[in-house]
């Protein structure tokens, strides 16, 4: 099986200045194609560490493919290497210099000797024109193994993998078929369900994977199965997923590689109702998740962000005696704040939010990550105490995820 190697170029990268998004961007449209990623390598803008990466790589893929360091300046050596690396000459390709050319007279920018020379390219490579950018993309061929080099900027990257690179792959070798089937669990620790699913995990067959992702609070469960028939591979990995998703029932939020958020969304859709929020500890971070969602207004009222005692008074009509002698963070002010969301905006389900996200502000009795959280409706409201241990930005994340799971569980319990 032809297995691909992605090698990501910039020293940028190795000192965290900037995410490397492309490498799993790439890994996941190369796995929707069949084509398995078995290595990931950065290196920086040295040339012997890229030149060492290029040997390396072949070891392990029949497929590497290389972005960054095609820009128009010092540091950007990949292409030079390459050239040396395949045994080539520079040469400038008329339909890379026309492209360039092209781009700055629609720009109505002067164009300088260093722009014109993103058009030169190895004489040994085939050209991948860059529809979205000056830098072309470059295919070679070596002892039976194909070599990309593609731009780092994500945006023009995505463009000629999408355009190019997968068709020239799928066209050159045969992949099998990659499936994978994904549910979300909330309420039960990685340890326990994988106590509770012990003897499917030993039972599943060579070819079937089943992988734990564990993310605040909740376990994604996936089960992977390759094989090169695509009909009888769905059918066996979908009789397994239904299995594995009976065992899970009592923890299960959603069969699909899907977020809390949308399922909270979908849910109130299929109701038609709406939702709206209250929230202090998270700053916005819930309506921020919920107004991600495409649609959301269907379902999304607003939210109130009080994070100041007067802000409580004064849009969520939280008495000030009961501030002043339960604290924000109790369940007396978390269910006043939830009344006052619902009937401010006007909606038929509420979550509100009050707590102490650290690492500082905790009291021996309400230590650092210690939040209340109200769902509910008109009729019904519930709070809940939750303690979280991590740093502040978890503890946010942590806090929004439980708080639309509650919300999920309440609207269900409803029928």
């Amino acid at each position: 099986m032809t297995q691909a190697s992605i090698i990501t170029i910039g020293d940028e990268l190795l000192i965290g200045q900037v995410i490397d998004t492309n490498s799993a961007w790439m890994a996941q449209e190369l796995n929707k194609a069949g084509i398995r990623v078995v290595r990931r390598v950065a290196v920086g803008d040295v040339w012997d560490e890229i030149w060492t990466a290029l040997d390396e790589e072949q070891k392990y893929a029949g497929i590497i493919l290389i972005t960054g360091g095609l820009g128009p300046t010092a540091d950007d050596i990949t292409k030079p290497l390459l050239c040396k690396y395949f045994g080539g000459k520079m040469i400038v390709d008329e339909g890379a210099k026309q492209n360039v050319l092209n781009i700055f007279t629609k720009l109505n920018r002067p164009i300088i000797d260093r722009n014109l020379k993103q058009a030169e390219v190895p004489d040994v490579c085939t050209v991948l024109q860059n529809k979205r950018g000056t830098a072309p993309g470059m295919l070679f061929n070596k002892d039976g193994k194909v070599f990309v080099s593609l731009p780092g900027v994500p945006h023009e990257m995505k463009g000629l993998m999408t355009d190019d690179v997968i068709p020239a792959l799928v066209n050159e070798f045969k992949f099998p078929t990659i499936i994978h089937n994904t549910l979300l669990t909330a309420g039960v620790g990685e340890s326990f369900l994988a106590e509770l699913i012990k003897d499917f995990e030993e039972a599943l067959p060579a070819q079937i994977k089943l992988a734990y992702l564990p993310n605040y609070g909740m376990v994604r469960l996936r089960l992977t199965a390759t094989g090169f028939n695509a009909d009888e591979t769905e059918k066996e990995i979908n009789q397994l997923f239904e299995k594995l998703k009976a065992l899970v029932a009592d923890y299960l939020v959603t069969d699909k590689d899907e977020p809390m958020e949308n399922v909270v969304g979908k849910l109130l859709m299929a109701k038609g109702k709406t939702m709206c929020t209250a929230e202090s500890c998270t700053g916005g971070y819930i309506a921020h998740l919920l107004t991600s969602i495409i649609g959301s207004s269907k379902f999304y009222n607003g939210s109130v962000v009080s994070y100041s005692y007067e802000a409580k008074e004064d849009l969520l009509q939280v008495d000030k005696t009961t501030l002043e002698t339960k604290g924000a963070v109790s369940e007396e002010v978390v269910l006043q704040m939830a009344r006052g969301a619902l009937k401010h905006l006007k909606s038929e389900y509420v979550i509100a939010v009050s707590g102490i996200m650290g690492p500082d502000g905790g009291t021996t009795d309400k230590p650092a990550g210690t939040v209340w959280i109200a769902v509910g409706n008109a009729e019904n409201i519930q709070a809940q105490k939750l303690y979280f241990r991590f740093d502040r930005a978890r503890n946010i994340q942590l806090t929004a995820m439980n708080a639309l799971n509650l919300l999920r569980k309440f609207i269900l319990a409803q029928g």
